[in-house]
């Protein structure tokens, strides 16, 4: 048996509660989390944004150590370091041939699973397929990452989603050239991630946007070279910050319609607009067919930062160990198990960066 987070059902409170946890089967591993980070994609699966078999244990951004494999398993062994992919790819489908293999049609395929079982028996589901808010967890193996040389593994657990997303939005989704100004949307842990990733490709201003005005120092601290709280007049605040034009990229990781507008609004012509941001179904943004010939802006979704995880993870850790990537500086409370749902009222209040559970 194991502490976890279970969801109950779409709208219910978390339940922390113990958990039994089978031994890995074949292709399988089992981890003992180090540390797991509190996504704003957690929130959404709680109530209902995103959907995925319920009851389920939660939790998709973590690091540990590997304590046994199943029978087939030969890229860790007992005792390696591990980071978490919550969206493996399978390497066959359409998309993993074309390369795209942050949009496999079978990355999420595991939530079905049943993961382990409560006390009374109780079937439950992988939240986001490695289900890290708990103690252990038992994943399928082209889940496990190798945990980079140098990086204490209660820091890479932030590698297997903010900053893979962050880097990525920046490096593979919005290609941000030397020189070129960056608008920021959104100052939470992906948010930080996406300033530090702009500052890495040499961003000449990059403009952070929150409602909260408390996230200034985070936001310079992290590569922002101007603070702005979000208002009415945001857009026009941005072109006066990058001389009269506008940004020539905007990423926004908030998900919401007004903001993805804004985001949109605040580039130049021809500028690009990245959302990173989940939004509900209910999030319309609308457009008129003028303003997009007029404006030749490029408006488009990234999905976990078009990373290749195996790619990309070595990248930025070189990034990290050369301390040009400060993966602590995402982190504003480290929290136990049991303080997740108070991490989530932080979350929807707009406070904060990154929450990390530590084991």
């Amino acid at each position: 048996m194991v502490r976890a987070a279970v969801l109950p059902a779409v709208g219910a409170p978390l339940e922390i509660t113990d958990i039994a946890l089978p031994e890995p089967g074949p292709g399988q591993v089992r981890i003992r989390l180090a540390a797991a980070g509190v996504c704003h994609s957690d929130l959404s699966l709680t109530n209902g944004t995103m959907r995925v078999p319920v009851p389920a244990v939660l939790g998709h951004e973590g690091a540990g150590t590997v304590v046994s494999v199943g029978e087939g398993v030969t890229h860790v062994a007992p005792g390696d370091g591990a980071v978490l992919n919550w969206a493996p790819s399978c390497g066959q489908c359409h998309h993993c041939l074309l390369g795209e293999v942050w949009l496999c049609a079978s990355a999420l395929s595991g939530v079905g699973a049943v993961h382990a079982r409560t006390a009374d028996g109780t079937p439950l589901h992988p939240g986001l397929n490695v289900a890290a808010f708990a103690e252990e967890t038992v994943v399928a193996a082209n889940c496990v990452l190798p945990a980079p040389d140098g990086i204490p593994l209660t820091d890479a657990a932030l590698l297997g989603c903010a900053v893979l997303t962050g880097y990525g939005a920046v490096h593979h989704s919005a290609r941000v050239r030397e020189g070129e100004t960056v608008v920021v949307f959104g100052i939470g842990g992906v948010g930080l991630a996406v300033l530090q990733s702009a500052r890495i490709a040499g961003a000449s201003t990059v403009v952070a946007v929150d409602v909260s005005p408390e996230k200034e120092e985070l936001a310079r601290a992290a590569g922002a070279t101007d603070y702005l709280v979000a208002s009415a007049t945001t857009a026009k605040d941005v072109r006066r910050l990058t001389g009269g034009h506008g940004a020539d990229v905007a990423v926004e990781c908030v998900g919401r319609a007004d903001t993805i507008r804004t985001a949109w609004e605040s580039t130049r012509r021809g500028g690009r607009t990245t959302v990173v941001g989940i939004g509900g179904k209910d999030q319309q943004v609308t457009f008129n067919a003028l303003e997009l010939f007029h404006w030749g802006r490029t408006l488009s979704g990234c999905v976990y930062g078009n990373c290749d995880p195996a790619r990309d993870l070595p990248v930025i850790a070189e990034h990290v160990r050369a301390g040009r990537f400060d993966l602590g500086a995402l982190v504003t409370e480290r929290i136990a198990l049991d303080g997740i749902p108070a991490a989530f009222d932080t979350m929807v209040a707009g406070r904060g960066g990154r929450a990390l559970i530590v084991f």
